[in-house]
């Protein structure tokens, strides 16, 4: 079953760009486009996710090791660091 047509209008720059790449590639022109459009929607989709948890839920909890303790007091661990360099020769 062929797939509905949509017709696009390109300017004269932007169609001979699309010919270069498409000869480079060898590819048609409608295949760039095609694999425009999903990298295109699937970037939207990314960003349109319901919470930044959404975002890297598939990562949370993927790592394990250590200090359990490294995300407190981050902003004194960070001052008494920089003490240390400045007092350092």
């Amino acid at each position: 079953m062929a797939s509905p047509t949509i017709t696009l209008r390109l300017d004269d720059e932007t169609r001979e760009r699309l010919k270069r790449v498409a000869r480079r590639q060898g590819l048609t022109a409608s295949e760039i486009i095609r694999r425009a459009v999903l990298v295109s929607l699937k970037h939207e989709e990314q960003l349109t996710r319901d919470t930044p948890y959404d975002a890297i839920a598939d990562l949370i909890g993927c790592v394990r090791g250590g200090r359990a303790d490294r995300s407190e007091a981050t902003g004194r661990r960070f001052a008494e660091l920089l003490r240390k360099r400045h007092r350092s020769p």
